[in-house]
């Protein structure tokens, strides 16, 4: 009797702590799941809010005000990389806020870490062209004469893509690097591709 009693107790002993250690685990993956998720809320919050700052700052006729604005969507930037690093949006919307702040050669740095990998793989495949063509702009806006030939992979490139949202300012940016280096049939592809584009977007607005 009593090794029954005990062999009873111990089967019991045993169920309680499977029921224990099975809550548990479902506790910890569920509080996982809630902290992942509301990171994940928060990011998306914080990029929202960031690309408004910078729609705002591009947009204002007041240059203090598209300063501060800028300024704002930089730290709501860092706060985007800190919280998910491997992210590309933060690292991009970074480059911009320091483009409009007038430090280009730091907004490049920016845009090489959002183009690498792990990063690169957070982006579609529009983001990536679109990416892409605003980083071959940066280049020849920094120095045109030196980093025209890596401008022009980024656009061949995001040509290749076929995608994204700036297609006809991509042909026309390439067509210019084109000329620049003398590559007149290229250059005039490159321009008809930019003016096909344009009719393309032009006749989606209006259909």
């Amino acid at each position: 009797m009593d090794t029954e009693i005990i062999i009873k107790g111990a089967i019991l002993v045993l169920t309680l702590v499977i029921v224990w250690a099975t809550k548990n685990i479902a506790n910890k993956r569920l509080t996982k799941y809630r902290t992942k998720h509301r990171a994940k809320l928060q990011t998306q919050g914080q990029l929202i809010q960031a690309a408004r700052l910078i729609a705002r700052a591009r947009t204002t006729t007041t240059k203090s005000q598209s300063q501060s604005l800028a300024k704002t969507a930089l730290l709501e930037a860092d706060d985007l990389i800190a919280i998910s690093p491997n992210d590309a949006a933060g690292h991009i919307v970074r480059a911009l806020a320091l483009d409009l702040l007038g430090h280009q050669t730091a907004a490049l740095k920016s845009f090489d870490t959002a183009l690498t990998y792990p990063r690169l793989k957070s982006l579609s495949v529009g983001e990536r062209a679109d990416a892409l063509v605003k980083r071959a702009e940066m280049k020849l806006a920094v120095n045109r004469r030196r980093r025209i030939d890596s401008a022009i992979e980024d656009l061949e490139e995001a040509a290749r893509l076929a995608a994204g949202r700036e297609t006809a300012r991509l042909f026309r940016l390439l067509g210019e690097c084109y000329v620049s280096k003398g590559l007149e049939e290229k250059a005039r592809w490159a321009f008809n591709e930019g003016v096909k584009a344009q009719q393309s977007s032009a006749t989606a607005r209006d259909g």
